[in-house]
């Protein structure tokens, strides 16, 4: 928040007069905040795919069966998603500073544990226990940079934030790889270990406070509701694939998350002005696009993961530490290209800026369903890759300016909270449609293809390509037969899924077009743009201080903060 003190004689607004506001940070406290806030998100991220590469070490070592050890990578996952809302609220009340400290001590305590877990039981809880820790640190990151950063430099960090969003996980995976090639699964708690200490140390010098003021109760019930929708619906994401999309135990998941999100929304259109997240506010387009466009933005990154992690690991034989670093040229376009967003978005606009990395990333689909082929290899799939980091950094930063600026500044902890918990949907949802789309192309194509290869090994092979390289092995004369019939359709099913993304990315294309968020108004600065030259001092018997924030546009439906009984944020120190 950028304003100069008002004058003694001069009251600013809801406050007493003669108030004083903090002063702004100086630009050498803006770095420090925004390196504290970008550690702190990294070890969150690298946290949520890290295990994924030491599934058979976890088995091993606890005797665990593979249905424990999916539980103890997604219970993370599912416990971060279901307490993001409620803790971000939290933060904003009760402040933000505080809630970050507490959320990285949590985590580190919880990282420790993990380590040094000698059950599945002890290793369950401690990735409970690092679930509320994360929680409790994700939204306030935002939160930090959309309440600290004046607005003329809150597009660059956010750009920052949402690269390090974006491209984290595949970052922390490949360190992930890398340390239990060399080292040992217990060495990926290791590296969360060493970023909490960081962040926590520089947090405590650098991050300034700062907390909502409001008459209103807290929405205990909305808070719980929202708890129980969430975790019913990210729960059926994750279990229908494992278990079936009829099974018993997913359907009641669902039906349970459906009925808890229509009780939310009916509780929060009641308190309206009270409300933990006020619902009314998805009518406006900035909230709305932006929001859609994180949920598919990071479903494709997701689904995409899904699919190209078999085909560089079956198909072309890769190993998993060679694998994760066939990414990094999509993850680190990713977080350049985010970087640059806010410029770019300053220059065009927002809806163009979007709108051209809706487009991009439907193009990189479309190449990696036109070239993808098991000869080409790689490079049948790069392009297609680099396509998509380069879509998918310049549709993100903007679509969660989008979300944060639709909520007033002390709710920043909700919209935090709000542009996380749609990346995690999008990334269950990506998972669970086209992983199903993959194994669906997958099975059709291979019953065909099968024809004198012994019954066991044809059955092993329609799991999966997978099981097939690993039937392959005790196929004898019929292994290069296998081989080929599993690869050639997995391709096949690859390009049904591929497609299917194009077609989806399509679609939010039209909608970035008809109601993303409009270009900035001439004369008012995007983020990024310089800020325009302080207002004059006023005359005295005047109630308005003097400011150095731009004039907004006069539209309340497209003004950052205009949510009805908003109050203004006050940092305290």
């Amino acid at each position: 928040m950028r304003t100069h003190p008002p004058a003694p004689d001069a009251p600013s607004g809801p406050q007493a007069p003669g108030a004083v506001e903090p002063d702004p940070p100086g630009p050498r406290q803006l770095r420090m905040i925004l390196i504290a806030v970008s550690v702190a998100l990294m070890a969150v991220i690298a946290s949520v795919s890290g295990l994924n590469v030491a599934q058979t070490e976890l088995a091993v070592e606890f005797g665990a069966s593979q249905s424990t050890v999916l539980w103890i990578i997604n219970i993370y996952t599912l416990t971060l998603a279901a307490l993001l809302l409620p803790l971000g609220a939290i933060g904003d009340r009760i402040g933000r500073k505080p809630m970050l400290v507490a959320g990285l001590t949590v985590f580190g305590a919880a990282s420790v544990l993990a380590g040094l877990a000698p059950t599945a039981e002890i290793m369950l809880g401690a990735r409970v226990l690092s679930g509320v820790g994360a929680a409790m640190i994700m939204p306030i990151t935002l939160a930090v940079i959309t309440s600290t950063f004046p607005e003329e430099e809150r597009g660059r960090a956010i750009g920052v934030w949402t690269g390090v969003a974006g491209g984290g996980g595949i970052i922390g995976m490949f360190l992930s790889a890398l340390l239990v090639d060399v080292a040992s699964w217990r060495w990926l708690f290791v590296l969360p270990a060493v970023l909490i200490v960081v962040a926590l140390s520089m947090t405590v010098r650098s991050v300034p406070d700062s907390r909502e003021r409001t008459g209103h109760s807290f929405d205990t019930v909305g808070a719980l509701a929202s708890v129980v929708a969430v975790t019913g619906l990210i729960f059926a994401l994750q279990e229908g694939p494992e278990k079936g999309w009829s099974d018993p135990v997913t359907l009641s998941a669902l039906a349970v998350g459906t009925l808890a999100t229509a009780a939310f929304v009916a509780r929060e259109l009641r308190r309206r002005e009270s409300a933990l997240l006020d619902v009314r506010l998805f009518r406006e387009r900035r909230l709305a696009s932006g929001s859609v466009t994180l949920l598919v933005v990071f479903g494709v990154q997701a689904g995409i993961a899904v699919v190209l992690f078999p085909f560089l690991q079956a198909v072309l034989g890769w190993s998993g530490l060679l694998s994760t670093l066939a990414l990094m040229p999509m993850a680190v376009l990713m977080m350049l290209t985010s970087g640059l967003a806010p410029r770019l978005a300053a220059r065009v606009g927002a809806r163009t800026t979007m709108a051209a990395g809706v487009a991009l990333g439907g193009t990189g689909l479309a190449l990696m369903a036109l070239f993808v082929s098991v000869g080409g290899g790689y490079l049948s799939v790069l392009p297609g890759m680099l396509a998509m980091g380069l879509g998918m950094g310049l549709a993100m930063t903007p679509s969660t300016e989008a979300i944060t600026a639709a909520l007033p500044r002390e709710r920043q902890g909700v919209a935090s909270a709000l542009n996380d918990v749609t990346r995690e949907f999008g990334t269950a949802l990506g998972v669970a449609l086209l992983g199903a789309l993959l194994s669906a192309g997958y099975r059709g194509a291979v019953d065909g293809r099968l024809d004198g290869i012994p019954e066991g090994a044809a059955d092993t092979a329609r799991e999966g390509v997978a099981h097939a390289v690993e039937a392959a092995g005790g196929a004898g004369p019929h292994r290069q037969a296998l081989l080929d019939a599993a690869q050639r359709s997995f391709v096949d099913g690859w390009q049904q899924a591929m497609w299917a993304g194009v077609a989806v990315m399509a679609a939010l294309l039209l909608l970035v077009l008809l109601r993303g968020p409009k270009s900035p108004v001439p004369g008012v600065p995007g983020p990024g743009a310089p800020a325009p030259a302080p207002a004059q001092a006023v005359r005295a018997g005047t109630t308005a201080p003097p400011t150095d924030r731009p004039a907004l546009p006069d539209r309340a439906a497209d003004r950052p903060g205009s949510a009805p009984g908003s109050s203004p944020s006050r940092p305290t120190r």
